[in-house]
C-alpha cells in the first residue's frame, strides 16, 4: 500500500512540476506577438538583441528561443512534454487570436514597396521604394528563414552594371540584357517569371553561371541542385527558397515540365498531412528558376513561351580562371552589383504605371517591369528588342526539333491548306514521312495526334500556319482545318508609349 501511495504521489509531483513549467513559458510568453499567415501557419514575432525575428511556432528556432528565455529565468531547462504542451498552446493562442500576416520568403511587398531580406543576424531588410532604398530592422513585412539561406552583403551605391557582365561568360550584349532581365523579375514576389535555360558544350561554366547569377538576390549553401524526382519534391523546393537553380539538366520528363509551367506563373500543390486521414498540407508558390544543360532539354511548347534561353560559349583555356579568384572577384563587388539592381528597381517602381505596351505578349507582368526598369540600365527599348528575338528563337528551335511540327509544315507547304478528322491526319502525315525512324516519331493514335496539335498551335501560329478544331455534319464529326496566316503580333516587337 505504501508503495502505491507513493507511486501516486510522485506522479502527482511530475504532473505539478510539468503544469508549472508550462505556466512559466506562457508566462515568457507574453512578450511575444502571434499571428497566422495566409495558409494558417501559427508564427511569433520574438525580440533578440534589440531586434525583431520571426519563426515558425512549431519550429525548432522557436523552440530554442523559448528554452533559453526559461533558462535565463529559471537556470534549467524545461521538460519535453511541458515545451511541447506550450507550444501546443501558443499555437492555439495565434490562431484564435492573433492576426493575420502575409509571410515572405527573401523577397516581400507590402503598400506598393518592395523588400529584400539580407538574412543576416540583425535581420535587416532593404526597402524599396519610388523615393529610393534604404536598409530597415523593422519592416512592415515579414520573412521566414529556411534552412541553407545564408546572407547577402549590405548594398552600396555607385556600380555599373557592366561589373557583373565582366563576371559572366556573356559576350553578347542581348544575351547580357536577358540574364539581368531575368535578375529584375526575380527581385518581386509575384510571377510571372521568365524560365532561365542556359545552355553550352561542356566547358562553358554553365554551372558557375547558375551559381553566380543566384548568388546575387538569394545565396544558399547549396547554389544548385539535382532536378527534383517529382513535383511534390519541387514544390518543397520552391516553399523553402526564393529562386530555384537546378545543374546539368539532361531530360524534362513532361510532368516537371508542366510543374516549371505552373510555377513560373504561380501554381498550387497539395498533399495529405502525415499521420491524418482528411488534413492536407498546401503550398502556393511561383518562383525564378534557372537550369542549365549541354543539351537542347527543353522539348514542350507552353515551356518554351515561358523561357529566356541562353548559349552560353566554351571558355579558351587562356581565359580560365580559377574557382576561387572567380568567387573572390565576385564578393568585392557584390555589394555594388545589389546596389545597382536596387536602383533599377527604384526607377521601375516609379515608371510602372506609366509604362503602356500597345500588345501584350506572354508573361506581359514580367515585360511591362523590366521596360520600367531598364532607363536605369541601358538605353529604352533595348529589352523588348532582346526579348522578343530571343522568343521567336526558342519556338523556331522547338518547331525545327518536333516531328509533328515539320510534318504539319511540309503538309501545309505542299497542300496549302488542309481540313479533316484527326484520323485522316494521322494518315496524311504518315504518307509525308519517308523511313521507319520518322514513322515512329508521328503519333498513331488521333487522340494524342490532336492533343499535340493543340500544344504546338501557339508555336505554329507565330510560325505561320493556323491550327483550329471545330465540328461539322450530322454527326457532329471533330474536324481539324489548318491554313497558311500571316504571323501574329506577337511575334513582332512590342511597342511603349
Amino acid at each position: 500500500m505504501t508503495a502505491t501511495r507513493n507511486t501516486v504521489t510522485l506522479d502527482e509531483t511530475e504532473r505539478s512540476s510539468q503544469m508549472t513549467q508550462v505556466e512559466v513559458l506562457l508566462g515568457l510568453a507574453n512578450e511575444v506577438e502571434f499571428f497566422t499567415a495566409d495558409d494558417d501557419t501559427a508564427y511569433a514575432d520574438v525580440r533578440v538583441k534589440g531586434h525583431r525575428e520571426t519563426y515558425p511556432i512549431a519550429s525548432q528556432s522557436f523552440s530554442d528561443w523559448l528554452v533559453r528565455r526559461y533558462y535565463e529565468e529559471t537556470d534549467r531547462t524545461p521538460s519535453a512534454a511541458a515545451l511541447v504542451s506550450a507550444t501546443g498552446l501558443l499555437q492555439a493562442r495565434a490562431r484564435f487570436d492573433g492576426a493575420k500576416r502575409s509571410v515572405f520568403i527573401r523577397v516581400g511587398e507590402c503598400d506598393g514597396k518592395l523588400y529584400l531580406d539580407l538574412a543576416n543576424d540583425k535581420w535587416e531588410v532593404v526597402e524599396i521604394d519610388s523615393d529610393g532604398w534604404r536598409v530597415t530592422v523593422d519592416p512592415p513585412v515579414r520573412f521566414r528563414r529556411s534552412r541553407g539561406m545564408l546572407s547577402l552583403p549590405t548594398p552600396t551605391k555607385g556600380g555599373d552594371i557592366n561589373i557583373l557582365k565582366q563576371l559572366l561568360n556573356i559576350t553578347s550584349d542581348t544575351n547580357f540584357i536577358l540574364a539581368v532581365s531575368w535578375l529584375l523579375a526575380a527581385m518581386r514576389p509575384t510571377g510571372p517569371y521568365p524560365i532561365l535555360i542556359v545552355t553550352g558544350e561542356q566547358g562553358s561554366a554553365k554551372s558557375t553561371f547558375t551559381a553566380l547569377l543566384r548568388r546575387i538576390l538569394d545565396p544558399n549553401c547549396a547554389p544548385t541542385r539535382a532536378l527534383p524526382r517529382d513535383e511534390r519534391d519541387f514544390f518543397i523546393a520552391a516553399n523553402n527558397g526564393h529562386i530555384l537553380a537546378f545543374d546539368n539538366v539532361s531530360r524534362l520528363p513532361p510532368l516537371l515540365s508542366d510543374t516549371m509551367c505552373r510555377l513560373a506563373t504561380g501554381g498550387s500543390f497539395s498533399t495529405r498531412q502525415l499521420h491524418t486521414d482528411r488534413e492536407e498540407i498546401l503550398i502556393h508558390a511561383a518562383r525564378p528558376i534557372i537550369c542549365n544543360g549541354i543539351e537542347e532539354f527543353v522539348s514542350r511548347p507552353d515551356l518554351a513561351d515561358r523561357a529566356v534561353s541562353l548559349t552560353l560559349r566554351p571558355v579558351p583555356d587562356e581565359e580560365r580562371k580559377l574557382e576561387r579568384e572567380i568567387w573572390s572577384e565576385f564578393h568585392a563587388h557584390h555589394p555594388l552589383i545589389l546596389g545597382v539592381l536596387l536602383d533599377a528597381a527604384v526607377h521601375g517602381l516609379r515608371n510602372f504605371a506609366n509604362v503602356k505596351l500597345d500588345r501584350f505578349p506572354r508573361m506581359a507582368d514580367f515585360v511591362q517591369w523590366v521596360v520600367a526598369c531598364e532607363p536605369a540600365l541601358w538605353p529604352a527599348g533595348s529589352f523588348l528588342s532582346a526579348y522578343c528575338t530571343n522568343r521567336d528563337e526558342v519556338v523556331e528551335g522547338i518547331l525545327d526539333g518536333d516531328s509533328v511540327a515539320i510534318a504539319v509544315r511540309t503538309l501545309i507547304t505542299q497542300r496549302g491548306a488542309w481540313r479533316g478528322t484527326a484520323s485522316q491526319l494521322c494518315e496524311a502525315l504518315a504518307e509525308l514521312s519517308s523511313g521507319k525512324d520518322k514513322q515512329a516519331n508521328l503519333p498513331t493514335c488521333p487522340r494524342a495526334l490532336s492533343g499535340k496539335l493543340r500544344r504546338l498551335a501557339p508555336s505554329l501560329r507565330k510560325g505561320g500556319i493556323e491550327i483550329s478544331f471545330d465540328r461539322e455534319g450530322r454527326n457532329r464529326n471533330r474536324m481539324i482545318h489548318i491554313i497558311h496566316v500571316t504571323p501574329g503580333p506577337d511575334a513582332e516587337e512590342p511597342e511603349t508609349g
